[in-house]
């Protein structure tokens, strides 16, 4: 049996390769453009493992995915492949255009024919999974409820709107013609190989480095905070039980404002790291000019996956976060890997005009 996993070289794609790869005995049939974001480094210890199979691609390239559909035959396919940073989207939505809305509709269309073309059987049991977003639903008031399944999407910036609209795609495919889909919608995402332009590893390798610590506006902006491998293990619960055409949201149980977060790690990081000169990292903080259209709050209602496929997150956020901030001293070679001359001009253009 094989899987096919799209932009399985990025952050929580490559911690599910490495997931699927250590539980099941599955083949996973790896496709990943490999943009600035996506890092074989992440699944080195996959090297000479042919359970493993990596092909560089894109989603939008017809020809290349009707080749590998024809050839593995795959019993799923799970989409992790987007653009995913908010403040790239507001500096540059082409790209984001590009790759979550046409790639997934080019996407949808060679599965949906691979998918016609199956025996009975094989139809009955196949899944094309969407990865989605919470930032979908838009932003929560202080005291408003949190995002259950059913909450109307009211995206604000172009990456959200990207994704919400490849989220439609996705479910006019069922709803037209019978694709059996599912989609999850998770809250942030943190862990190991987080590239370092989100805020947990933009911190802890700015900390490091000592250099300042960006914090838009007032940092009281809260989010869900939801441990990379928890995801894995609620989208493998999914892609085994779920409901086709159904939707499940995956959360953390964790919101803290920005702010808060930064001054955990920092806290962490005295501990674990301490600066030479014995100052707190608390004294890199520097509050930038908000970005533009930031949402204020985002929540996940994670009731309907516990209730009807028994899953809950195994790690607490100060248990997450403390596996971070470890592994990321433990593994300053990937650090200083990502840390391209690209990465850097990208940073310094983004942030050096907002102190």
């Amino acid at each position: 049996m094989t899987v096919i996993v799209t932009g399985g070289a990025g952050f929580i794609g490559s911690n599910f390769v490495l997931d699927w790869t250590a539980a099941s005995d599955e083949t996973i049939v790896n496709l990943d453009k490999l943009t600035y974001a996506g890092n074989l480094e992440n699944l080195v210890s996959l090297d000479g493992n042919p359970q493993h199979i990596f092909v560089k691609g894109d989603i939008g390239d017809r020809e290349l995915l009707d080749r590998l559909l024809t050839q593995y035959r795959p019993r799923a396919i799970l989409n992790f492949a987007a653009e995913s940073h908010v403040d790239r989207s507001i500096q540059g939505p082409g790209e984001f255009i590009q790759t979550n809305i046409l790639g997934t509709f080019h996407l949808l269309e060679s599965v949906r024919a691979h998918w016609t073309a199956l025996p009975p059987e094989a139809r009955a049991h196949f899944r094309f999974l969407q990865v989605s977003t919470d930032e979908v639903f838009g932003s929560l008031g202080p005291t408003d409820p949190t995002f259950t399944e059913n909450h109307p999407y009211q995206p604000n910036s172009p990456y959200a709107a990207s994704k919400a609209a490849s989220d439609h795609l996705v479910r006019s495919y069922h709803h037209t013609y019978g694709l059996p889909v599912l989609t999850t919608h998770c809250s942030n995402n943190y862990g190991p190989y987080h590239f370092p332009e989100k805020l947990i590893p933009l911190v802890i390798v700015n900390a490091l480095g000592g250099k300042p610590l960006p914090v838009y506006g007032d940092g009281q902006q809260i989010r869900d905070w939801l441990y990379v491998k928890d995801h894995c293990s609620a989208i493998r619960r999914v892609l085994e039980g779920g409901t086709p055409g159904a939707t499940y949201n995956m959360g953390g149980h964790n919101e803290k404002p920005n702010l808060e977060i930064v001054q955990i790690i920092c806290d962490l990081l005295n501990a674990l790291r301490p600066r030479a000169d014995g100052k707190p990292y608390q004294d890199q903080i520097m509050h930038v000019t908000d970005r533009p259209g930031h949402d204020q709050r985002y929540a996940i209602d994670a009731t309907h996956i516990a209730q009807s496929l028994g899953w809950t997150p195994a790690e607490t956020f100060e248990s997450g976060i403390r596996k971070t901030v470890q592994w990321y001293l433990d593994h300053p070679a990937w650090v200083a890997n990502v840390l391209s001359g690209s990465y850097r001009d990208w940073i310094t253009r983004h942030y050096g005009g907002r102190a």
